[in-house]
């Protein structure tokens, strides 16, 4: 919960990824009580117990969310999905305007891996946003198995950098700091 909160702040890209991956290890702990309080809460340390219990309440709330939207065995909560959707109109915004134009040249790199991520993750409707996350999100996994893929990685060497001006544009906007309207 602490580093989810951080995370909201400084990187929503980051965020998400971080709220997709906390709802795998839940699923890994098969949603038990017992075993999410062992696991996630119960060594932390400099927390007191009022912070123990909160934390375990925001993961039992997650485990709700899942359970609740009938993402138990997979699929991502839908707060991540309308995160995603808010970057994908922003997307779409920096795409005509002219402050945009920075973004534009960036994203000019990426048409190609998004019809590679199209073919990979077979499905025509998930908006260019959507899949540049569900890419991430899978070199991540592939990280942590250990596994290195050149499509991957080559894929990887384009959406990133798409997705971190887009999240930081984000940010800016959030923060009061941009207007997508100023001349």
């Amino acid at each position: 919960m602490l580093i989810a909160l951080s995370k909201r702040k400084e990187n929503i890209a980051e965020y998400i990824l971080y709220i997709w991956q906390i709802e795998d290890i839940l699923r890994a702990l098969q949603f038990s009580p017992e075993a999410i309080y062992s696991t996630l809460v119960a060594k932390l340390e400099g927390v007191d117990e009022q912070q123990r219990e909160n934390i375990f309440n925001w993961y039992m709330q997650i485990v709700e969310l899942l359970q609740k939207e009938g993402k138990g065995e997979k699929g991502h909560i839908d707060h991540t999905l309308h995160l995603i959707a808010d970057l994908h109109n922003l997307h779409l915004q920096l795409m005509k305007l002219p402050v945009g134009e920075h973004y534009r040249k960036t994203y000019a790199r990426l048409p190609m891996a998004i019809a590679r991520l199209r073919e990979l993750f077979d499905n025509e409707q998930t908006s260019d946003t959507e899949l540049c996350f569900r890419a991430l999100y899978a070199a991540m996994l592939y990280r942590i198995k250990g596994e290195r893929a050149s499509v991957v990685e080559d894929t990887l060497a384009v959406v990133s950098p798409v997705v971190a001006e887009l999240a930081a544009i984000y940010g800016k906007v959030e923060r009061g700091e941009l207007d997508l309207y100023e001349e």
